[in-house]
Formats: C-alpha cells, sequence, structure tokens
C-alpha cells in the first residue's frame, strides 16, 4: 500500500461523509468540502491523530467563472489550501467553493493555521472572497482607496483609475485611466533565408 493509499483510506475514515469529491491526480490528492463543514474539516485535518496536517502552506482565491472557455456552470468563487503534514510526511489539498457569488463568504482559518492570516487578506483583496472570522481583514497588495478587485475576470486589464504624482500640488492623484486599448499582435519573419539558415 502507497503512501498515497494510506491517505485516502485515512481521509475517508477520518472524514466520512464530509467530504464531497476526493480527486488523486498527479500524485496529490484533493478533496473538496461543503462551506458549512469547511471549519471543522480544517480543523480535524490538523487535529486527527492519523492525519495531523500541522502546517498550512499556501491558501489562494479562484474565479471559475471563465474556465473551460466558460462553459463551467458551478459556483463562480473557491478558495483552495495546501496543507502538509510533517509528522506523517504527506501534503493535501484542500478546496471549498464559495455558497454565494454575490457575496463570497467562508469561514476564516486563521484561528486553526496563524500562516493563513496574510493568504486570506490577499484572497480578500484579490478576489473579494470574505473570510468570516477573520480579525484583520483588509486589504494588503491594493492601495486602501482602491476599488474592485484585480483578479477577478470581470476586472478589466486597464483598471478602473491610474494614479501619478503631480508635481505642482506634491503629491499623488488618482485620475481615470487614459491608456487606450489595443492588440498587441506579434510579427512573425518567414523569410526562407532568415539569419543565414
Amino acid at each position: 500500500m502507497s503512501k498515497l493509499d494510506t491517505l485516502q483510506a485515512a481521509l475517508e475514515k477520518v472524514l466520512a461523509g464530509q467530504i464531497l469529491e476526493l480527486k488523486r491526480e498527479f500524485d496529490e490528492i484533493t478533496i473538496r468540502v461543503s462551506p458549512v463543514d469547511y471549519l471543522a474539516v480544517a480543523k480535524t485535518l490538523r487535529d486527527h491523530s492519523e492525519l495531523r496536517f500541522e502546517q498550512l502552506i499556501d491558501l489562494c482565491g479562484l474565479d471559475y467563472s471563465a474556465y473551460g472557455d466558460g462553459g463551467y456552470e458551478g459556483p463562480r468563487y473557491a478558495v483552495a489550501s495546501h496543507l502538509l503534514s510533517v509528522n506523517k510526511n504527506w501534503r493535501l489539498r484542500l478546496k471549498v467553493f464559495c455558497a454565494d457569488d454575490d457575496f463570497p463568504c467562508v469561514a476564516a482559518v486563521t484561528p486553526i493555521w496563524n500562516s493563513a492570516n496574510w493568504f486570506e487578506r490577499e484572497a480578500f483583496d484579490l478576489y473579494g472572497i470574505i473570510f468570516e472570522g477573520h480579525e484583520d481583514l483588509r486589504r494588503i497588495l491594493t492601495d486602501y482607496g482602491f476599488i474592485g478587485h484585480p483578479m477577478r475576470k470581470d476586472f478589466p486589464t486597464q483598471g478602473h483609475v491610474e494614479m501619478r504624482y503631480d508635481a505642482e500640488q506634491k503629491r499623488v492623484i488618482y485620475q481615470p485611466v487614459t491608456i487606450e486599448l489595443r492588440e498587441i499582435t506579434p510579427r512573425v519573419i518567414r523569410e526562407d533565408n532568415y539569419g543565414g539558415l
């Protein structure tokens, strides 16, 4: 029995009824749980003697609105966490979809793994996902006056406003975007003798 088989058996035994989907791809296991069970599952993954995922390595937001070239019809926003068990020497991806696309919200896992703090702030800032129970949920990468969430698929690539330093006013000012949209097409050289070949 391989290490991955052992982990899968432990997950299915300990989290019976709470796993909505279990995938094994590229020698990794991903489990998906409901937003209602997310916090309880995270606590069990950390504390149960057969699992012992002591460390949260990464947490990120996901926007599935353009997934599969727009053919995807499930919930739009998800949160994926990458966990590590130093004790058992195995890894796991924990995924949860937000129940409401208009107000994406899941429980904060910062009380379980304090390393989630800045990752949850980043997912809030870039995707607008609310982490219920997070003690300091505020922007971390964009400016405090920034409007919108730049990693959402429907956010314009040029943004809404731009900032620049005004020498006359001796301060930073915000103004509407002046960037013109244009398509950049790479030049293809089709000469037979190009470069002496």
